[in-house]
Protein backbone atom coordinates (compact mmCIF):
# COMPACT_ATOMS: atom_id res chain seq x y z
CA UNK A 1 0.00 0.00 0.00
CA UNK A 2 1.63 3.81 -0.71
CA UNK A 3 -0.25 5.66 1.38
CA UNK A 4 0.62 4.24 5.22
CA UNK A 5 -0.32 5.95 8.39
CA UNK A 6 3.51 6.90 8.23
CA UNK A 7 3.41 8.79 5.07
CA UNK A 8 0.52 10.71 6.05
CA UNK A 9 1.82 11.17 9.12
CA UNK A 10 5.00 12.62 7.24
CA UNK A 11 3.47 14.43 5.11
CA UNK A 12 1.18 16.36 7.69
CA UNK A 13 4.13 17.16 9.93
CA UNK A 14 6.30 18.60 7.11
CA UNK A 15 3.16 20.73 5.66
CA UNK A 16 0.55 21.18 8.35
CA UNK A 17 2.97 21.73 11.28
CA UNK A 18 2.25 18.89 13.33
CA UNK A 19 1.36 15.14 12.68
CA UNK A 20 -2.04 15.36 14.01
CA UNK A 21 -3.19 18.99 12.14
CA UNK A 22 -4.89 16.65 9.37
CA UNK A 23 -7.12 19.51 8.84
CA UNK A 24 -4.45 21.98 7.77
CA UNK A 25 -5.45 23.26 4.02
CA UNK A 26 -1.29 22.70 2.99
CA UNK A 27 -1.10 19.58 4.43
CA UNK A 28 -4.66 18.24 2.62
CA UNK A 29 -3.36 20.00 -0.51
CA UNK A 30 0.38 17.77 -0.04
CA UNK A 31 -1.91 14.55 0.50
CA UNK A 32 -3.94 14.94 -2.58
CA UNK A 33 -0.76 15.96 -4.75
CA UNK A 34 0.80 12.82 -4.04
CA UNK A 35 -2.31 10.73 -4.56
CA UNK A 36 -2.69 12.27 -7.95
CA UNK A 37 0.73 11.46 -8.71
CA UNK A 38 -0.42 7.97 -7.46
CA UNK A 39 -3.23 7.72 -9.73
CA UNK A 40 -1.54 9.44 -12.75
CA UNK A 41 1.11 6.40 -12.56
CA UNK A 42 -1.69 4.00 -12.56
CA UNK A 43 -3.38 5.60 -15.35
CA UNK A 44 -0.45 5.21 -17.42
CA UNK A 45 -0.11 1.69 -17.58
CA UNK A 46 -3.97 0.82 -17.17
CA UNK A 47 -5.33 3.33 -19.75
CA UNK A 48 -8.83 2.03 -20.15
CA UNK A 49 -9.25 2.14 -15.96
CA UNK A 50 -12.16 4.98 -16.10
CA UNK A 51 -12.97 4.16 -12.08
CA UNK A 52 -9.44 5.61 -11.56
CA UNK A 53 -10.08 8.00 -13.96
CA UNK A 54 -12.72 10.06 -12.26
CA UNK A 55 -11.46 9.42 -9.36
CA UNK A 56 -8.52 11.64 -10.89
CA UNK A 57 -10.38 14.25 -11.51
CA UNK A 58 -12.72 14.33 -8.64
CA UNK A 59 -8.85 14.69 -6.29
CA UNK A 60 -7.77 17.34 -9.27
CA UNK A 61 -11.05 19.54 -8.50
CA UNK A 62 -10.24 19.01 -4.83
CA UNK A 63 -6.97 20.19 -4.95
CA UNK A 64 -8.40 23.35 -7.11
CA UNK A 65 -10.47 24.32 -5.20
CA UNK A 66 -8.36 23.99 -1.46
CA UNK A 67 -5.48 25.76 -3.60
CA UNK A 68 -7.87 28.86 -4.84
CA UNK A 69 -8.96 29.19 -1.24
CA UNK A 70 -5.56 29.32 0.32
CA UNK A 71 -4.98 31.96 -2.89
CA UNK A 72 -7.63 33.64 -0.96
CA UNK A 73 -6.55 33.80 2.53
CA UNK A 74 -2.74 33.58 2.48
CA UNK A 75 -0.85 34.70 -1.39
CA UNK A 76 2.44 33.56 0.26
CA UNK A 77 1.64 30.59 1.63
CA UNK A 78 0.30 29.80 -1.58
CA UNK A 79 3.30 30.37 -3.71
CA UNK A 80 5.04 28.72 -1.11
CA UNK A 81 3.07 25.27 -1.51
CA UNK A 82 3.07 25.68 -5.22
CA UNK A 83 7.13 25.98 -5.16
CA UNK A 84 7.65 23.07 -2.77
CA UNK A 85 4.70 20.71 -4.57
CA UNK A 86 6.43 21.64 -8.20
CA UNK A 87 2.56 22.79 -9.33
CA UNK A 88 2.21 24.27 -12.41
CA UNK A 89 0.82 28.06 -11.67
Amino acid sequence: MYLTSDVKKEIFKKHGGAEVNTGSTEGQIALFTLRINHLTEHLKKNRKDYGTQRALLNLVGKRRSLLDYLKGKDIEKYRALIKELNLRK
